[in-house]
């Protein structure tokens, strides 16, 4: 059994309008659904654009926010289901590192107040020099000295803020920390530390977080597995190494897309799918898939009537979409994309010279019917044929065969023999109509002609 367990939670806040008679008038599904396990020790990420409910769903694991419907199960206590004051020391064992690290903490006390007030309300620590010794050991975790004890919020930078904020979720030694964009208000550099705190915290500690954040390098760096919401609901969840190697859900791959990345090679190739539209109102979601409306692979036949169930792929990959295996098979293109055309069968026998290019397929098809003989023995035949016997000696036959033979040597083409003005033989052909042409035009010899020759 996981550690910690989700299933289909849903937090809607009604939406009331009315001065002397409030009542409710429609409602906001910020959650509408959403069903996961985390495990002991691990580390899931939950990722997703501005609005889509991460915080919402991080709140109503802490019961900050109430639980419409599902439950929310804490090594088998369902916490959804639980009274105030059986909630109140139950809430030792789920903490939450807070957005905001200046917001989060109270500007009218010290460190060392903020700290030992969770501590004093869960009865840990026999007095106040204990609890004073223990926050010690805490702040040297998360790389604070101990005289901050008597500093106030105000006179720590961003960072430091931060992992004050970490420093009171581990006084309490909770089993499952939840960490609502913990990096996003610092800097790269100090982004970096507070991530690689976190990761040694949770080696030295045996710690389970769920991170929530939109940075998706972020998210990789830290999380064993990473779920993606979308308007409330979880559309693809799978271990972090495969869903960046092949996201299969659409909304996955153009947020994939839109990671840069440090090559500029790389970055030039690579594709880039852009959604258009906006995100739709949680308070007003379209019906079938939440996606159908923004995504390029929609299609008309379940997208807008059913709404897919998350549904395992294999290898723990699960995909909230009706088409996941069509699109990764390539069967189902995107939007505006025609299916690449197969490439036309070479022609087995190029187009027929004739010392002016062919004007319509049609002609050359003909043409090359009638230029058929593919070798010199052929072409000879049919000189021999063409001309009779008594119009031209034996020598000056067995000399234009030996012309045409070295023409099509180097040209690649068959060089037809001469004829009247008024008779045209297709006996040379060329994958250059008019300098194969020109060629045999030079390569024929005179003596092969004959002025009294038939017509073909």
């Amino acid at each position: 059994m996981s550690l910690l367990e989700l299933d289909g939670v849903k937090v809607h806040f009604p939406v009331r309008k009315g001065v002397l008679f409030d009542r409710t008038v429609g409602h906001v599904y910020a959650v509408d659904g959403i069903s996961l396990s985390v495990e002991a020790g691990q580390t899931y990420g939950l990722v997703g654009e501005s609005g889509c409910g991460k915080t919402t769903l991080g709140r109503a694991v802490l019961r900050l926010v109430d639980v419409t419907d599902g439950s929310v199960v804490l090594d088998g206590t369902d916490v959804a289901k639980l009274s105030e004051k059986e909630l109140r020391s139950f809430r030792r064992r789920l903490q939450m590192v807070f957005q905001d690290p200046l917001g989060s903490l109270n500007p009218r006390q010290n460190i060392e107040s903020i700290l030992s007030e969770g501590m004093a309300a869960h009865g840990i620590g026999a007095n106040q020099d204990e609890r004073r010794e223990k926050i010690k050991e805490i702040l040297a975790k998360v790389g604070l000295p101990s005289n901050a004890l008597s500093r106030y919020p105000h006179e720590f930078s961003g960072g430091q803020r931060q992992r004050i904020g970490i420093a009171r979720a581990l006084v309490l030694e909770p089993d499952v920390i939840i960490c609502d964009e913990p990096v996003s208000a610092l800097d790269v550099s100090i982004q970096a530390q507070v991530i690689n705190l976190l990761e040694e915290l949770q080696e030295s500690m045996g710690l389970t977080y769920l991170v929530i954040a939109h940075d998706l390098a972020v998210v990789r760096h830290i999380s064993d597995v990473i779920g993606v919401m979308y308007l409330g609901s979880l559309v693809e969840e799978a271990p972090s190494d495969a869903l960046y190697a092949e996201p299969r859900h659409p909304y996955t791959k153009a947020l994939m897309s839109a990671v840069p990345v440090p090559d500029p090679e790389v970055e030039e190739r690579r594709e880039r799918i852009l959604l258009h539209g906006d995100l739709p109102s949680p308070a007003n979601p379209p019906a079938g898939c939440r996606f159908h409306t923004r995504c390029p692979w929609a299609q008309a036949t379940r997208c807008a009537t059913e709404r897919p169930e998350l549904t395992d792929l294999g290898d723990g990959h699960k995909v909230a979409c009706h088409f996941a295996r069509e699109i990764a098979e390539g069967t189902i293109t995107r939007a505006g994309e025609e299916p690449s055309a197969p490439a036309a069968a070479p022609a087995e026998i190029p187009s027929q010279a004739t010392g002016e290019r062919a004007e319509t397929e049609a002609s050359e098809a003909e043409t090359v019917e009638d230029a058929e003989p593919a070798d010199a023995a052929p072409a000879a035949d049919a000189a021999e044929d063409t001309e009779p016997a008594d119009a031209e000696p034996a020598d000056a036959k067995a000399e234009a065969g030996a012309e045409v033979a070295d023409a099509k040597a180097e040209a690649g083409a068959e060089v037809a023999d001469a004829e009247p003005e008024d008779a045209k033989v297709a006996d040379a052909e060329a994958a250059d109509a008019a300098a194969t042409a020109d060629a045999a035009q030079d390569a024929e010899p005179a003596d092969a002609k004959a002025g009294d020759a038939p017509k073909a």
